[in-house]
């Protein structure tokens, strides 16, 4: 009888005992999560590193600081991301970039000395997002790439063939603008530096394409500013997919030129490659089409957004548009015959050309940084970049710097007339610097100096709506520049 009364106090003291149990492992559970998460957020803090990190933030865990990064702001000035945290921490600042460790540097003198330090200290790199749109190269195609942009790009093709085709095409270009109520540049332009691009290239004709190009390269700069978040809807899906359908088109190209190159000969860039597929044995077909594509793709949008930046900062300074015109009205006048083409040494006597374009790139800040990472650990100003670390340098920041450049938020052309080499140097670089300087970069000025030579020569223009400037971090035009563009009378 006892032993019976006694069964249902041990259940329960059995029960008792077991949900103790349970709740100890569950107090345990949280205990080791909370020292988990605890130390995960001390790590993430604090960063392992052979000496002194630069001082800053690394932001939230995972994202770091990504959301400062891309907010948007409604300047032309140096987005508040970089002018807060020089500000708070010095030119050179740690922080975190998509969960990524990353130094910024607004530093003149340790970038000058950096973008020398290529193949020993640093070597170049990518965004993850830039990276999956366009592949990592090896050393030998980068260098054949290099020489063969130049090779079709460069100044002697340039002088040879390139200016003259770049006017006659800019006279039609702008005669189709003229003829409109009114045009929105930054768009326009975008086509129109594809197409010529496209032409140089693959002997393509893009005006007749089943897809919008200027809206399509849109999306895809977007997108490689973007959260690399590759799901539907995102801004980076978005770009992979126009990545996607871009290569599949200039695929069908290289596959038909293929297919009988002896009775495709164009003369173009795409023949050339062709040629060297016999010698060269990492040119594959993918790697073709994947040049193909980068080429398209970095005519489009630095010129296109420099071309809508002058336009209204030409219209908003009448002065620079006066000298402007009186510099290409004055080459007109020395010419014996108006018909003859631009010629190779009427484009190096733009000396206020070349200084109005110098400062609508200073100004613009199209590229707002470029990237290395740090081969080994790199002492700096007392501080330590610890090996593998990305490290960006804030050519927003050196253009926009008051100490080289007074009242740096005026369009002043003029401070380019006795500018010291030095600030050039180390202070200026659109086209990056040193041997990784852009091999477009006489490209583009030419193509910015021919269009402004037919532009103030040949027509006139006004801002019909839009206008807006948004930095994010990239400088972006939300609503267009809308401009009437009238035909001067004789």
């Amino acid at each position: 009888m006892a032993l019976e009364l006694m069964k249902p106090v041990t259940l329960y003291l059995n029960e008792i005992a077991t949900k103790v149990d349970l709740s100890m492992i569950g107090l345990s559970v949280v205990a080791l999560l909370a020292i988990f998460i605890t130390r995960y957020i001390y790590r993430w803090r604090n960063p392992k590193c052979n000496g002194a990190l630069p001082p800053g933030s690394m932001g939230l865990p995972l994202i770091g600081e990504t959301l400062q990064l891309v907010l948007p702001s409604a300047s032309i000035d140096l987005p508040p991301f970089l002018k807060k945290r020089i500000k708070w921490y010095g030119p050179i600042f740690k922080t975190n970039v998509a969960g990524r460790p990353v130094i910024i540097t607004a530093d003149p003198e340790f970038n000058h000395f950096l973008l020398r330090q290529d193949g020993k200290l640093v070597d170049t790199w990518s965004m993850d997002t830039f990276a999956e749109v366009f592949d990592q190269a090896s050393q030998s195609s980068k260098k054949y790439t290099r020489h063969l942009t130049l090779n079709h790009f460069g100044v002697e093709s340039l002088k040879e063939k390139l200016i003259p085709q770049m006017e006659d095409m800019l006279c039609e270009t702008l005669r189709k603008w003229s003829s409109q109520e009114s045009i929105e540049v930054k768009g326009a332009a975008v086509t129109m530096t594809i197409n010529f691009a496209a032409k140089q290239i693959f002997s393509g004709d893009l005006e007749n394409a089943p897809w919008n190009i200027s809206e399509m390269f849109k999306d895809l700069v977007e997108g490689l500013m973007s959260f690399p978040i590759n799901l539907p809807g995102t801004a980076h899906h978005k770009c992979l997919q126009i990545h996607k359908k871009v290569r599949e088109m200039m695929k069908d190209v290289v596959q038909k030129r293929l297919a009988a190159p002896e009775k495709n000969v164009q003369g173009d860039l795409l023949d050339h490659i062709i040629q060297d597929m016999t010698t060269e044995t990492y040119i594959k077909e993918d790697f073709v089409v994947q040049l193909m594509f980068g080429l398209l793709f970095v005519t489009s949008d630095s010129i296109s957004t420099t071309i809508a930046l002058a336009f209204k900062l030409l219209a908003e300074h009448p002065a620079v548009l006066e000298e402007l015109t009186a510099e290409h009205e004055a080459i007109l006048k020395k010419r014996e015959n108006l018909d003859t083409p631009l010629s190779w040494s009427e484009y190096k006597s733009m000396t206020f050309t070349l200084q109005v374009i110098n400062e609508v790139l200073r100004l613009g800040n199209i590229a707002p940084g470029f990237f290395r990472r740090a081969l080994k650990d790199i002492p700096v100003n007392g501080y330590t970049i610890p090996e593998g670390w990305v490290i960006m340098i804030a050519t927003a920041a050196l253009h926009l710097n008051s100490n080289q450049f007074e009242d740096p938020l005026a369009f002043n052309p003029w401070r380019w007339k006795n500018i010291q080499t030095s600030v050039v140097a180390k202070c200026f670089m659109p086209f990056g610097s040193g041997m990784k300087q852009c091999a477009g970069a006489e490209y583009s000025r030419v193509l910015l100096a021919t269009f402004l030579h037919v532009l103030v020569t040949k027509y006139r223009w006004a801002m019909v709506k839009g206008g807006k400037i948004v930095r994010a971090p990239i400088i972006r035009f939300p609503d267009g520049f809308h401009f009437k563009i009238s035909e001067k009378s004789n």
